[in-house]
């Protein structure tokens, strides 16, 4: 449980941000100062910091220092993880928010996390030169980002009661704020598994019987592998469209981005607007904690990512000398796994474990934890994570944001290789398109596949693109690509790409149908697969976005119907709905039999679903009746029987379809679904909004949109508390929203949207006006150009003086 979490049923003091005058102005500004550091910050509607500096670390001043502003608490528990302290101040038992790894406990956080530091893993990373390393533009930004962030904890009182009064909120340094960027790049390799990493334990060791498991069969990995990649079915994700010139109404660009990500706790986005005067002007959102824009805008590009199907780490299997299961072999000869010991302080005095690496990385036991990989007398299995030597993805962010056309996003993309595990969609000014899967991979081609897969690797990588490669053979290394800036990974010319597209649209599935009419393949299959059945999200997607690039004459307002009305359709109710209550209608006695053999009166159902207008609006009734009915038939109707009409890879867009409603499965489903909302008090044609919703400072707001099964494009996940019988909180989906276009201005026509607001404090006015607007289908119009900004801006200027 995240430390918001637990605290945020407290009552909450009011936050003081009176600048001069009585009640909050519509925009403040401010010039702040600190450490020889300076940056001028003005705030426009909505909370919206608009930060200029003379220079990068003045730059990243005014950046740390706005985002204490907002999210103090979060970036402040954040740190203690990263510092590897959460045992000390949470207890060792503890969950953590998996924001930064996938920890099941705070003792496995820590002990991965001190490992880190302890290793000086992160501070070889930031000597090492460009462009393998980071350049020096991204040590000031860095720089420049503490000393912001210190600033505001030395200069204000944390008022937040998630954090208030708590000794864990104190200042970071250079180390904390890059091992956070670490962290990140790690997410979907060692952060994946540090379970397993932690754990991993010499057989016959006390610590190995403590932590033993069974080896999960080579059938059932390579279908957890699956599920363990399926980016298309996953809480993070994300939607993202290009439009040339070709389509739109004056010939330039547009782009819609839509990522999705949790609600809550340190993964997520913040807005900005940062500029260097004449050197540096974008707008857009950040992850908490990076001084660069991630997602976002200039005068003349603009760029989305989306949650890329590449496989970024892989397994060795390691053959162990027979006379000491600490060593392996390679090409015959035995080689020593080396200890690192890891002290972590905990609530109840010191834990002490012994992490195992080798040459090709750490021992794991386990793999995201799904698939068991007991370490024995015989064999052991160490994890390869390129990503472990890339501190290079803030450096991308900072080439987009200085780019000034599509060439300019590729090359920054080339030269800085630093993307861990996102696609790139983009779209600028003179009306030209990109999608491409430039990712940080382990350089598996599928011929070191064929060549080298253990019996295990042979079932996992064709299914899942999860090598697992033979470690005992030199010969089965990765090697290096001639353009690749670090070896074991694929150089630029490798990538999938798709150039100058009418349209380049991405809802995580693969590379291949990021334009249906030109499909790209040819890629190796550690990017991801083609001719395969796409998820439902990406089919309701490009139906949209194609006949939106046929009909043309596309501006901003095309997008922005997009997201908020098109974009809340759900294609697996045009697919299924009607034949659902067609079934219903014809049950005999109206009732059908449910799990455990409950018989359920279904015939209120049945004029419900007909009736359902086949969209996830807050206003629409039967959306929660199918939503329930749909995740119980995909878990309950067997592979391959709930269409009657199967995949077709000539016909992928529109296969499979037509709703099976004779498969096993579907009448209980039906059944169970009735019977779970009349259980809860929930009417069958109550409208979405009133079950689907966020809570802010006690009122309950509407929230549109569905899940990924219905293949909804405005992603919405709501919590379903199965005890209690009813909603809670959103947790997680639309996120960081723009809409970005030109009219031939220096100044960019953008529309945008925070879904969940600036602030997580609530008492600050930034904590939910964004989400009131999100809630009522509305958006944001920032300012861009400095003649806006200064309309925007009140006249309210404070000078705070240097803090050191």
């Amino acid at each position: 449980m995240s430390v918001r979490a637990r605290t945020r049923r407290f009552a909450l003091p009011a936050l003081a941000l009176v600048l001069g005058a009585v009640g909050l102005p519509p925009a403040t500004a401010a010039q702040e100062r600190g450490g020889g550091l300076s940056a001028e910050i003005r705030y426009t509607a909505y909370g919206i910091p608009h930060i200029k500096a003379k220079d990068y670390a003045g730059l990243g001043f005014g950046t740390g220092y706005a985002q204490a502003q907002d999210m103090v608490c979060d970036l402040a528990g954040g740190f203690v993880t990263l510092r590897g302290e959460r045992s000390r101040y949470f207890g060792a038992d503890g969950r953590t928010d998996q924001a930064l790894s996938s920890a099941s406990t705070n003792l496995g956080s820590d002990l991965y996390f001190r490992g880190i530091r302890d290793s000086g893993t992160v501070e070889r990373l930031l000597e090492v030169k460009p462009p393998e390393g980071p350049p020096r533009e991204i040590k000031e930004l860095t720089r420049g980002w503490t000393a912001g962030y210190n600033t505001w904890l030395k200069r204000n009182k944390v008022t937040d009661p998630a954090c208030k009064g708590a000794e864990w909120v104190r200042p970071v340094t250079e180390l904390d704020v890059a091992s956070r960027a670490y962290a990140l790049a790690v997410l979907g390799g060692q952060g994946m598994s540090v379970d397993g990493i932690t754990a991993a334990a010499p057989p016959g060791t006390a610590a190995a019987k403590k932590a033993a498991t069974k080896a999960t069969a080579p059938e059932a990995a390579a279908r957890a592998a699956r599920k363990l990649f399926d980016r298309s079915d996953a809480a993070m994700g994300s939607n993202a469209v290009a439009f040339s010139g070709k389509t739109t109404a004056n010939g330039r660009g547009l782009l819609l981005g839509n990522p999705h990500y949790p609600w809550a706790g340190g993964r997520r986005f913040w807005q900005s607007h940062q500029t260097i005067p004449g050197e540096l002007n974008a707008a857009g959102a950040s992850l908490l904690g990076s001084p660069t824009i991630s997602i976002g805008h200039n005068s003349r590009v603009a760029w989305s990512h989306t949650v890329a199907t590449g496989v970024p780490a892989n397994i060795h299997e390691l053959k162990l000398d027979p006379a000491d299961p600490k060593a392996y072999l390679v090409d015959g000869k035995s080689e020593k796994m080396w200890p690192r010991p890891v002290t972590v302080e905990t609530k109840d005095g010191k834990v002490t474990k012994t992490q195992w690496w080798t040459r090709y990385g750490p021992i794991t036991t386990s793999l995201g934890g799904r698939i068991n990989l007991p370490w024995t007398a015989t064999t052991a299995y160490a994890l390869n994570d390129p990503n472990a030597a890339n501190l290079r993805a803030t450096a991308t962010g900072l080439g987009f944001s200085k780019a000034r056309s599509i060439a300019g996003v590729k090359k920054a993309l080339a030269d800085t290789q630093g993307l861990p595990w996102v696609n790139t969609i983009a779209a600028d000014a003179k009306g030209r398109t990109l999608f491409t899967q430039s990712q940080v991979l382990p350089r598996i081609t599928d011929d070191l596949a064929e060549r080298c897969s253990t019996p295990l690797g042979k079932l996992t990588y064709p299914v899942a693109g999860l090598a697992v490669l033979d470690g005992s053979r030199t010969d089965c290394a990765l090697g290096k690509d001639e353009d690749a800036v670090q070896p074991g990974i694929f150089g630029p010319s490798r990538m999938p790409v798709l150039n100058d597209a009418p349209y380049a649209e991405n809802s995580n599935d693969s590379a291949w149908l990021a334009n249906a009419d030109t499909p790209v393949t040819g890629y190796e299959r550690v990017f991801g697969d083609f001719g395969t059945e796409r998820s439902m999200r990406t089919r309701g997607a490009v139906e949209d976005v194609s006949a939106m690039a046929r009909e043309g004459g596309l501006s901003v307002s095309d997008l922005q119907r997009q997201q908020f009305g098109t974009g809340n359709r759900a294609p697996a109710g045009k697919l299924a709905a009607e034949d659902l209550a067609k079934f219903c209608a014809a049950l005999p006695g109206g009732t059908a039999t449910g799990t455990g053999g409950r018989t359920v009166d279904v015939s209120g159902a049945c004029p419900v679903l007909h009736d359902w207008d086949r969209t996830m609006r807050s206003s629409s009734r039967g959306a929660l009746l199918f939503d329930r009915f749909w995740r119980k038939a995909r878990a309950g109707v067997p592979a391959g029987q709930l269409w009657q009409v199967p995949f077709d890879k000539a016909d992928p867009v529109r296969t499979p379809h037509t709703l099976n409603t004779a498969a096993p499965g579907v009448a209980v489903a039906l059944a169970d679904a009735v019977a779970e909302l009349k259980d809860a008090g929930i009417a069958l044609d109550a409208p979405l909004g009133k079950h689907q919703f966020v809570e802010r400072n006690g009122k309950r707001l509407p929230i549109p949109g569905g899940t990924e099964s219905l293949g909804v494009w405005n992603k919405t996940e709501p919590v379903w508390n199965a005890a209690g019988g009813s909603y809670t909180d959103v947790s997680t989906g639309s996120s960081y929203i723009q809409a970005v276009g030109w009219d031939g201005s220096p100044c960019p026509k953008a529309r945008t949207l925070l879904t969940y607001s600036q602030s997580a404090n609530p008492a600050s006015p930034h904590y939910a006006d964004q989400t009131r607007l999100y809630s009522r289908g509305r958006w944001v119009t920032p300012p861009f150009c400095e003649k806006d900004i200064r309309k925007a801006t009140t006249r309210h200027i404070t000078e705070l003086r240097s803090v050191r």
